[in-house]
């Protein structure tokens, strides 16, 4: 259910519950800044005694438009050598899935990376031709499989590499995550591979000492190049509500994130922690989750999203 479904269902014909319809708002994981910001906004329009909530769709979607940004953030690409993409998150949230996801989207004819003005690279003319059509020519991805903690999280990576078709840098259970992004970085320009996608453990965002791991990921691969990683995504389920913001807020401290992957977005009744998240740590919503097969994957839709949320 879309979540002002309900309370268009219960304020249908009648005039506004202003307590109600502020514990929707909140209920909808939407804040309490952005919900007090609607809610003063209809309470300063003339007549408001007789507002419906024909109104107060009105007034979420107008807030919600001015803090979603306009154009989509656009990844960031590196000329001449890998771009890096270092992806985390909490446990539970479909980080692995994710990542295969992205490596399938950012592989696949879905992305054209020459129309973004940079053109994979290639070792050999044969290559060209193998990886070329008349549209464009299909990436390299690598995936790193960086979580060498949790049961089977190297083979279920494993499993959607070789689905996919795509190389696979993998360790011991227990070794160093930054150690093997490390080594992945070195073979990744080696083989000259457009994208390197690092799938972390999942962590509890309040354990001081794995955020502290993550940040020894990141300075292992600045080592290698300064830029990288490109982008810092984090793996959040709407579903979670209000905990989204918190963990998008740790992760944020401790590494700068550059976006999101939301997941169950579609299956949610609640999907405003996306606002939410801009709202407070301006970090973009890049990719959402839509299923759960290998193509149910796609880049944030502003438009689409508002127009699904109310």
């Amino acid at each position: 259910m879309k979540f002002l479904e309900s309370l268009a269902q219960q304020f249908a014909g009648k005039p506004i519950d202003w307590d109600e319809l502020e514990e929707g708002l909140i209920r909808a994981d939407l804040g309490v800044p952005i919900t007090t910001r609607i809610i003063k906004t209809l309470q300063e329009r003339e007549a408001w005694s007789v507002l419906g909530i024909g109104d107060a769709i009105k007034a979420v979607r107008d807030e919600i438009a001015q803090i979603l940004p306009i154009e989509p953030t656009l990844i960031r690409q590196a000329k001449g050598k890998p771009t890096v993409i270092l992806i985390v998150g909490v446990n539970g949230t479909g980080k692995t899935t994710s990542t295969a996801k992205l490596a399938r989207y950012l592989g696949s004819a879905r992305f054209q990376p020459a129309v973004r003005g940079i053109l994979p690279r290639t070792r050999s003319a044969r290559q060209d031709a193998e990886r070329c059509t008349k549209d464009a020519c299909a990436p390299r991805v690598m995936l790193a499989a960086a979580d060498t903690f949790r049961a089977a999280a190297i083979e279920q990576l494993g499993v959607w590499a070789e689905r996919l078709g795509v190389e696979m840098i993998r360790g011991q259970y227990g070794a160093d995550p930054a150690a093997l992004c490390y080594e992945a970085y070195q073979t990744a320009v080696k083989h000259e591979i457009d994208w390197l996608l690092c799938d972390t453990a999942g962590r509890q965002h309040t354990k001081t000492n794995l955020m502290a791991e993550l940040q020894k990921v990141k300075r292992a691969l600045g080592k290698l190049d300064p830029n990288a990683p490109q982008e810092t995504l984090l793996v959040v389920d709407a579903t979670t509500g209000g905990n989204a913001l918190s963990q998008a807020r740790e992760f944020h401290n401790a590494l700068g994130l550059t976006g999101l992957i939301v997941t169950k977005l579609d299956g949610s009744g609640k999907g405003g922690i996306v606002v939410a998240i801009q709202d407070e740590l301006g970090i973009p919503t890049r990719f959402v989750g839509t299923g759960e097969n290998i193509d149910d994957f796609a880049p944030f839709d502003r438009q689409k999203y508002i127009e699904n949320l109310v």
